[in-house]
C-alpha cells in the first residue's frame, strides 16, 4: 500500500511534521477532526469527551482485541475552523509524555486539501521511542480511512 502520508523526522529533534494531501474538501477534512461522530468512525474509537473549542478538551477510548482499553486525551488550545488545531496529546499507560500536536489544513483546490501537523515531543528520546512503533503505517491507515469515510458525507 502507498504511504501517502509524508513523515520527517530530522536526527536530534524532539519534534516532527507530517503531511497529507487528501481528495477531501477543506471543511470536510477539517471536520474529521471536530465532530466526534466522525473521529469514532476513522478513528475505531469511542469518544467519551469532545469540546472542539479553545480551552476545551478531549477523552477517547479504544478497546485492542483483547478486550483491553486504553485512554489518551488532552486539551484543545486553540480551533480557527478550517485552518488550524492546536491542543495536547497523552496515551493512558504508556512511558511516552505528553505530545504538542500542531494541525494546519490548507485548501489546494476546491475538491482537495492539506493536513500538516507539527508534533513536539517532552524529549528526542520519546520521539525516537514513538517512531521505532509501526507509527508511519498506523497514521497512513487512519489517514486512509478518513479519505473514505469522509468522501461519504460528499
Amino acid at each position: 500500500m502507498e504511504q501517502k502520508t509524508k513523515i520527517n523526522a530530522e536526527d536530534g529533534k524532539q519534534e516532527l511534521t507530517i503531511t497529507r494531501e487528501f481528495d477531501l474538501p477543506l471543511e470536510l477534512l477539517f471536520k474529521a477532526y471536530v465532530e466526534a461522530d466522525i473521529i469514532e468512525q476513522w478513528m475505531g474509537t469511542k469518544v467519551l469527551k469532545l469540546e472542539s473549542k479553545k480551552h476545551g478538551n478531549y477523552q477517547f477510548e479504544t478497546t485492542d482485541p483483547k478486550g483491553y482499553k486504553y485512554g489518551f486525551s488532552g486539551v484543545i488550545h486553540e480551533v480557527i475552523p478550517n485552518k488550524k488545531i492546536v491542543r495536547t496529546f497523552e496515551m493512558d499507560g504508556t512511558p511516552f509524555g505528553v505530545q504538542l500536536e500542531i494541525y494546519e489544513f490548507e485548501q489546494l483546490t476546491d475538491d482537495t486539501s492539506r493536513l500538516n501537523m507539527h508534533v513536539i515531543y517532552e524529549s528526542v528520546t520519546q520521539r525516537d521511542q514513538v517512531l521505532k512503533l509501526p507509527f508511519a503505517q498506523g497514521i497512513n491507515m487512519a489517514h486512509n480511512r478518513i479519505e473514505d469515510i469522509v468522501n461519504k458525507l460528499k
